[in-house]
This record gives structure tokens, C-alpha cells and sequence, in this order.
């Protein structure tokens, strides 16, 4: 590949890949102010984010097929365009009802631009190479957890929470713009002759036990990032009693950790083995999640909550290249459907996490704390069964 074209597909897919922080992240200091905007309870405020994961989760599920039968540039287009008309939607309703609507149809086509990225990286690279490229898409993609809610809580000086919808819209129409210059990955030989057809692999590769494995990894592994997207904001907010800016350099020093983490499997890739990186990469948050519980039973300080929560996020960044090199690199031509499913296992339960979080009110860390704790104990349960011991074999049934 030509350096110039790596280059701009690096950062074309880094954004791409980028869409579900941006959509989420960037109003995450807007929370408690939306919450008092609409009248509606922490449990409630909190759904507005679970309707964008939970149509992200959905909307790869059609676009991985879709770009598997059509090629990937059509189905990008169409996604962009229909996110910027969302988040346009979005930044005027005047209902919680109608606002949900407009955030799962956002969810719902930016899932083009997670889930064909990842299609399109195992396009043009394989093997060691295709680590290497999800690493550096990681780490340009850790750049939109550092910079999104810094830019919201910025915004926020200055406008409400319905400025950050119009920042989304105006990055949806920049990436439909980008997605004219980019050239077609898969050929016309290379795709299924039917969406049909791309659907049946679905039931095919949940057969096989170590792709399934990595799905469940995933699954409960975000389970346990979204978790801590939904309820860090109220955490820091109401109960530490931080200002939604303050909040926002909080977490985008999180985010910094999470961009410094992506550097790890580039400079590592062909040196040490994928499934070392990811045991790594799940057995420090399990550690980190008992200390945060335990932290918060005993009213730590805050220094100690926001020591602990970095420690036990930016691994992340770690675990997602790790398990998806792995999980793509036997899948050839069913790339498009394999990321589909991995995708949406990491978005159909983080997504019910958040107005869970919320439930025990908008001043209690414990909920998050337990959520958090119980996803990284099921990750790293299913590892052990279902990945390490088939040592990376995909044909386990």
C-alpha cells in the first residue's frame, strides 16, 4: 500500500471508528444539565445514551452484510448522511420522545462507520500487518475520547447541550465528504451475491466456538466501559462535586491513557503474541474494578477514584486490538459479518448498562462500581474457557 494512501485511509478509518466516543463522549458534561433541561430522572437522562448504543449495535448488524454484498463506499455514504440529518434532529427536539428517536437513528447510521472500518483494515492488511493497523486506528481513534467531552464541557461555556448536536452534524457532514475521495477496498469479485446470503454467516460464525468466544469477550467487556460512560459524569458531578468543565479534563485525561495504550500493540505486533497482549489487557481492570468498589465503600477521596478508574479503563485500548486482530484474521471474505457481530456484542449490552447505572439514583457509585466489576470477572471467565485454551485455534466447536 502506498504510504499516502495508508495515510489517509489511517485517518479516515480512525474517525470512522471514532463515531460511537463522538456521539457519546462529547455531551457526556451535559448530562445533569439535560437532565433538569427535560425534567427527567438521572435513569431517563441516561437512556439517551442507551438508545445510541443500542442503535449502533443494530446498525452494524445491517451495514457489515450490506457492505459485503454492495462494497463499503455505498453504505458509508448513506450512513454519514443519514447521521448528520439526525444529529440535526436531535439538536431541535423539543420532547425526551422525540430526542430518543433522533438518538437511536444517530446510533443507527454511524454504525456504518464503525463497523466497514474495520471491514475495510482487513481489506487491505493481514497478519501482523492487520495488528499494526488496528493499533494505530485505536490510537487515532483514542484521540475522540480525549478531545470529545473536553469539547463539550468547552461548548458548554458558551451554549447548551443542543450546541453539541450541531458540533456532530457538521462531523457527519465532514466525514460524507471524505468518503467521496475514498476509493473502493472490495472489488465486485470479491462480494456475496446476495444480503441474504451475507445474513446466514451470522448463524455460521456463532458456530464456531473461538470466534464466539471473542463476541462474548467483547460483550461483557464494553459492558463494563459503558458502564462507566454512563455513570461517570453523575460520579464526579454530584458526588464529588466537580464542574461539568472540570469533569470534562477529568475525563479526557482517561482518554489520554487510552490514546497512550494504542501505541502498545504497534510497537509490539510480531514481538509478542496477540493472546498474551490480551490477557494483559483483562486481567488489570478485574484488579482495578475490585479497588474501585472497594473505594467507594469506604468514601475514598477523589484523587483515588480518578487513580484507580485510569488504571482500569485505558486497557481497553489493548484488548480491543488485540481481540479483534484475532477475531478477524481467520474470516477472509465474511470480514464485513464478523465485524458486524463482534460489533454488536460490544454495543447490546453496554447500552442496557446505562439507565441501570442510573437507577439507584444520581448520587450512589456503587451501581457502576458492581457493574463494572461484574462485566471484567465474565471477560475474563470467558477467556480462559473459551479463547486461551483453544490456544487460537479457529476451528473449535
Amino acid at each position: 500500500m502506498h504510504s499516502e494512501k495508508k495515510f489517509f485511509l489511517t485517518v479516515f478509518l480512525g474517525i470512522m471508528t471514532a463515531m460511537a466516543p463522538l456521539s457519546t463522549d462529547m455531551y457526556l458534561p451535559a448530562l445533569p444539565e439535560m437532565s433538569v433541561d427535560f425534567g427527567i430522572s438521572a435513569s431517563l437522562t441516561q437512556l439517551t445514551l442507551t438508545m445510541t448504543m443500542f442503535g449502533m449495535a443494530l446498525g452494524q448488524m445491517f451495514m457489515g452484510p450490506l457492505s459485503d454484498r454492495f462494497g463499503r463506499k455505498i453504505p458509508l455514504m448513506c450512513g454519514m448522511a443519514v447521521f448528520t440529518a439526525a444529529s440535526f434532529g436531535a439538536c431541535l427536539a423539543e420532547s425526551i420522545t422525540i430526542f430518543l428517536a433522533f438518538r437511536f437513528l444517530q446510533g443507527f447510521s454511524g454504525a456504518s462507520g464503525i463497523v466497514i472500518a474495520r471491514a475495510i483494515a482487513r481489506d487491505v492488511a493481514e497478519g501482523p500487518e492487520l495488528t499494526r493497523f488496528f493499533a494505530v486506528l485505536m490510537l487515532v481513534n483514542g484521540v475522540a475520547p480525549v478531545a470529545a467531552p473536553v469539547i463539550g464541557g468547552q461548548i458548554l461555556r458558551f451554549a447548551d447541550w443542543r450546541a453539541v448536536f450541531a458540533v456532530l452534524m457538521l462531523i457527519g457532514m465532514a466525514q460524507f465528504i471524505s468518503t467521496l475521495r475514498y476509493r473502493e477496498t472490495l472489488s465486485p469479485v470479491e462480494r456475496i451475491r446476495s444480503v441474504g446470503q451475507s445474513f446466514l454467516k451470522f448463524p455460521m460464525l456463532m458456530r464456531d466456538r473461538y470466534f464466539r468466544g471473542h463476541c462474548l469477550l467483547q460483550l461483557f467487556f464494553f459492558s463494563s466501559f459503558f458502564s462507566y460512560i454512563g455513570g461517570s459524569s453523575f460520579v464526579f458531578q454530584n458526588v464529588y462535586h466537580v464542574s461539568a468543565q472540570t469533569y470534562s479534563l477529568m475525563f479526557g485525561g482517561i482518554g489520554i491513557g487510552l490514546f497512550l495504550a494504542g501505541m502498545v500493540p504497534a510497537r509490539l505486533a510480531g514481538r509478542v503474541c496477540d493472546e498474551k497482549l490480551l490477557e494483559i489487557s483483562l486481567f488489570i481492570p478485574l484488579i482495578g474494578s475490585v479497588f474501585l468498589l472497594a473505594g467507594f465503600l469506604l468514601n475514598a477521596p477523589m484523587m483515588y477514584t480518578l487513580l484507580v478508574l485510569f488504571v482500569t479503563i485505558v486497557p481497553l485500548s489493548v484488548m480491543g486490538t488485540a481481540s479483534f486482530s484475532l477475531a478477524l484474521s481467520r474470516q477472509g471474505r465474511n470480514a464485513g459479518a464478523a465485524s458486524a457481530l463482534l460489533g454488536f456484542s460490544q454495543m447490546i449490552l453496554g447500552s442496557a448498562m446505562m439507565p441501570i447505572v442510573g437507577a439507584a439514583g444520581d448520587s450512589n457509585p456503587i451501581p457502576m462500581a458492581v457493574l463494572m466489576l461484574s462485566g471484567y470477572v465474565l471477560s475474563g471467565a470467558v477467556y480462559w474457557m473459551m479463547i486461551r485454551k483453544k490456544g487460537g485455534s479457529g476451528n473449535g466447536k
